[in-house]
């Protein structure tokens, strides 16, 4: 899942579910506004592209979401690089380094423009395949001094829905990318070096494919949750807010006395109350202890998200 997948970063997706309504977890887990600001770049990407067109521009714009008070916020986020970059062993030279982009300037330039061409070039090419050459291209050009392999690996997740493969982003790569971390590094490099595009086409379907049936069954397992869960609701003969609240806690695990107010649009004492009916039938804990700014987590419900599919 997305969640401890990014680029080497340690937050599970629990620490986001928390850290969207307790921003002090990131003194404990500090990676974990980068997958914050991952979510925040993609809703905004899939917002943007009802306006700006796939271009320059909006890769810009999401990669400054990106990169907004994160490690590489001190590297020109939201702007092409105009330094030289390179690939290799940490702190080795450029002359032993394992591959090297085009220079910022007009080489830069060329080839941005380029890939931006073959996005809008009509083509008969599935979805998945130009998809690939996309991504190869793109990390090929890496065209920002930090931060591309976060927004290489959004962009895939964006062009899927933009394309109409996806109709919500309910697939991401980095999880496969993570986990044949180096094969997808030579695949890429063997591309460049000597043209092994077939290798690259063919590892990318198949991580399009294991992530596809990953959330399939993700989801299959989430909806036969649900389903219990309402039926002991309805059995409890709950109220209609008490049913309401066990929807929202599949979009938000992790809530607060506020936040369900909020959602319910009762009061504090009142969203007090359905909270407490779904503590009694186990759905929800509190974790914190405390009297005061309670946090309950329908720990279940990230169990599920969080569990290993196809022997992961």
């Amino acid at each position: 899942m997305l969640s401890s997948q990014i680029e080497g970063t340690q937050a599970s997706i629990s620490d986001l579910f928390q850290f969207e309504v307790n921003p002090e977890v990131e003194q404990k887990v500090p990676d974990v506004r980068e997958v914050a600001n991952y979510v925040m770049a993609l809703e905004f990407g899939l917002e943007r592209v009802k306006t700006l067109p796939l271009s320059r521009r909006l890769i810009c714009e999401i990669h400054g979401k990106l990169m907004h008070g994160v490690r590489g916020k001190d590297r020109a986020p939201g702007q092409l690089r105009k330094t030289q970059v390179w690939i290799g062993a940490e702190g080795a030279p450029i002359h032993q380094a394992g591959f090297v982009p085009p220079p910022p300037g007009p080489e830069l330039e060329r080839a941005f423009h380029a890939l931006e061409r073959f996005l809008h070039a009509p083509t008969e090419l599935p979805p998945v395949i130009r998809l690939a050459l996309v991504h190869y291209q793109f990390e090929a050009i890496h065209p920002f001094t930090d931060g591309n392999g976060r927004v290489g690996r959004l962009l895939v997740t964006l062009m899927l829905c933009l394309d109409g493969v996806l109709p919500q982003p309910l697939l991401y790569l980095s999880a496969y990318f993570e986990q044949h971390r180096q094969r997808y590094y030579d695949l890429l490099l063997a591309v460049s070096q000597r043209a092994a595009w077939n290798d690259w086409l063919i590892f990318f379907a198949q991580g399009v494919a294991c992530e596809a049936m990953d959330a399939v069954d993700r989801i299959r397992r989430l909806v036969i949750l649900r389903d219990r869960y309402m039926q002991a609701v309805q059995q409890a003969r709950a109220s209609s807010l008490v049913v309401k609240l066990v929807e929202y806690l599949f979009a938000q695990p992790v809530v607060t006395v506020a936040a369900v107010a909020e959602e319910l649009k009762v009061t504090p004492v009142t969203a007090q109350q359905h909270i407490n009916h779904l503590v009694a039938a186990n759905i929800l804990t509190e974790t914190t202890g405390r009297k005061r700014n309670r946090i309950y987590v329908a720990k279940k419900i990230i169990l599920t998200i969080n569990e290993p599919v196809f022997g992961r």
